[in-house]
């Protein structure tokens, strides 16, 4: 019957190449044959997030039926998912997400398979605010943080989180609020870029990046999409001799520089900050939380915090060595390789 189903868009020869035509990036789980031949890869499916050290993670927080937690950092929902499974319907899961596009559908993704209001409340708020959420709902007995920005936003040429992709140079995790990547861009000065590329990724080339974009900026060429910002960068890496080495350096530089970007236009640093302080006042008697993080900066910022708790008799006892993935995990999974594992217990 008419208006029952809407026909899948039509495209030019045998694979889709724009982003709003690749059905099976929208809806990934549908194909679970591509998923599990894109995985055994190596890679993640376009669309979808691991979850990364999932048996770490829940080997730490020991959830039990009947408790209460917190995932501060819903993403696509995985490691939301494999709490709800542990709580095994008794309990309640309370989870935080910033992305208005994203929240949507890892809420619907999750009502499919079985988790609704009546175990899992989802909240669109910056995890910076958990004081909030728990003066509401907590004291929790497990928290989650998982720092890394999601797959899902990535792989989206919209959102202008890749250098990979045409889209505008966009980079917000809520792009509803504050400004643009282009914008920003706009604002710093040379001195100001060079100091934030080396302090959001520790960028060798920063002084040649922040050069290349002022003298652009002042030819009136505005950087406003990915690979405008990704041919400037070409343009002040052009001293390093042609050679097997530089198409990798060139790369890593693009991924540094848009991570730095995107720390920076999202506060990522401040807004962590403002959660480790707040930590211990949301966590119940024995509560135990878990952060992983993607940069030496978000680690050592989680590392400094949770020895100050610990000297303070807030927490006590906290992991004395970061905990990474394992070899297997990273060979699946290429995106987990820079993750970082610390967690803490309240007292």
């Amino acid at each position: 019957m008419e208006g029952q189903y809407r026909r899948r868009v039509r495209y030019k020869g045998t694979h889709p190449k724009r982003y709003e035509e690749k059905y099976k990036e929208h809806d990934p789980e549908k194909y679970a044959d591509t998923v599990e031949k894109v995985i055994n890869k190596g890679s993640t499916p376009a669309g979808m997030h691991l979850p990364v050290m999932v048996g770490e993670i829940f080997h730490f927080l020991q959830i039990q039926p009947g408790q209460k937690g917190l995932d501060a950092t819903l993403g696509y929902g995985g490691h939301a998912r494999r709490m709800l499974e542990q709580l095994q319907g008794r309990g309640q899961l309370y989870a935080l997400d910033v992305d208005p596009i994203e929240i949507v559908k890892t809420r619907e993704r999750l009502a499919r398979a079985g988790y609704g209001p009546e175990i899992i409340t989802v909240i669109q708020e910056n995890f910076a605010n958990i004081d909030q959420i728990a003066a509401a709902y907590g004291p929790f007995d497990f928290v989650l943080a998982d720092l890394g920005v999601s797959s899902m936003q990535l792989d989206d040429p919209c959102r202008g989180f890749s250098y990979k992709v045409e889209g505008p140079l966009d980079l917000r995790l809520n792009p509803k609020t504050g400004v643009s990547a282009a914008e920003r861009l706009k604002d710093l000065t040379q001195d100001e870029l060079e100091g934030m590329l080396v302090e959001n990724s520790d960028e060798p080339y920063a002084a040649e990046i922040a050069a290349e974009v002022a003298k652009s900026l002042q030819r009136k060429n505005p950087i406003q999409t990915t690979m405008q910002l990704k041919e400037v960068i070409e343009r002040a890496l052009s001293f390093l001799p042609e050679n097997g080495e530089k198409k990798e350096l060139v790369k890593k530089t693009c991924q540094r520089t848009f991570q730095a970007l995107r720390i920076d236009v999202n506060s990522e640093f401040e807004v962590l900050e403002v959660f480790l302080d707040k930590l211990p006042g949301v966590l119940a008697p024995n509560g135990r939380v878990a952060i992983l993080t993607f940069h030496s900066g978000e680690d050592r910022m989680v590392k400094k915090a949770f020895k100050q708790w610990k000297k303070q008799g807030l927490f006590c006892e906290i992991s004395e060595e970061v905990i990474r993935p394992s070899a297997e995990e990273c060979r699946q999974n290429g995106r987990a390789r820079s993750t970082k594992m610390r967690w803490a217990i309240r007292s």
